[in-house]
């Protein structure tokens, strides 16, 4: 976040402040008529016309923390209430618009977020050192073009956490308390979010929708239990045995045929029970590593375990 980064954890209404003072888009209200707002503030690097944050109703147990990953650091924001949560993602992924947030979504990862501080400092730094040489007149254009032309210097990355049960599964399901069951949702959420930056940045040829997930849920799981769990991992998927029974794998099939689709989720969940036994036989052989590192072992499965074929 530029010059002004968080070097410890930061918890409450400053989470929201905080992040406004970088990405101003924050100040917008989403709504059906602020798109030249926001693209003002987005691409054109304007102010806002006012710092409002008023449409946030943030919570002391909000918190803006930097996970570290095999990949780097990679900023965490979790929002306690379910409404910031929302607003947030309509902001920053919508354009700041009023899309639906599915109930079913607890957590997002922005990647490419525009970070106009990271350009203004470096166009601070580019007329200091003009100055210092002798140049009168520099130019910022081409100095522009070039700076941008790397997506790392200007394009931040942020996980969106909000805080609830994971993948919609009630701790009756999983036997374990509410209050414990939340706990934990938010670890596996977090570690879930976090294997996907990492296998954006490490593993960019081997991307795979369905793949991702799977490794994303197993390094979550062993994240917030120590261990795999196998049967866990399937009833966030909707999978009982090897049958489809309802749940998150479907956002995976694209067919509009409803029978064609129940046949291509009935095919994807046999497979995917018979990776997942594997997934935890792997993961029991290396139950010393950290989970982040167990990312890194499960990725090199990939070609054996997972085809399109």
């Amino acid at each position: 976040m530029g010059k002004n980064e968080p070097e410890q954890t930061i918890e409450g209404r400053k989470v929201t402040e905080t992040l406004a003072q970088t990405y101003k888009q924050l100040y917008i209200a989403p709504g059906d008529d602020m798109l030249e707002k926001y693209n003002d503030i987005v691409l054109k690097g304007k102010e806002p016309e006012k710092r409002d944050l008023s449409h946030f109703v943030t919570s002391d147990r909000d918190r803006l923390e930097y996970v570290g990953t095999p990949a780097g650091d990679v900023l965490c924001v979790t929002l306690f209430e379910r409404r910031d949560f929302e607003t947030f993602l309509r902001i920053m992924a919508n354009r700041c618009s009023m899309a639906d947030i599915p109930d079913t979504q607890g957590a997002s990862i922005l990647d490419g977020v525009i970070n106009w501080k990271k350009i203004n400092d470096h166009k601070e730094e580019f007329f200091r050192e003009a100055e210092k040489n002798g140049i009168l007149v520099p130019d910022w254009q081409t100095e522009f073009q070039n700076f941008t032309s790397d997506r790392n210097n200007f394009k931040d990355v942020l996980i969106i956490l909000s805080v609830g049960p994971y993948s919609n599964t009630p701790a009756k399901d999983v036997g374990i308390p509410d209050d414990e069951w939340i706990s934990l949702s938010h670890t596996i959420r977090k570690y879930h979010e976090s294997t996907h930056f990492i296998c954006r940045r490490k593993f960019r040829e081997k991307i795979n929708a369905v793949w991702d997930e799977l490794v994303a849920d197993a390094v979550g799981i062993y994240a917030a239990f120590g261990k795999p769990d196998t049967e866990m991992e399937k009833r966030f998927l909707g999978i009982e045995g090897e049958v489809y029974t309802g749940g998150r794998l479907e956002n995976y099939v694209e067919a509009d045929d409803p029978g064609e689709k129940k046949e291509q989720l009935n095919i994807l969940s046999s497979k995917i029970a018979g990776v997942l036994e594997r997934f935890e036989k792997i993961m029991t052989d290396n139950k010393d590593a950290e989970p982040f590192d167990m990312t890194i072992i499960l990725e090199g499965y990939m070609e054996e375990l997972w085809t399109d074929k």
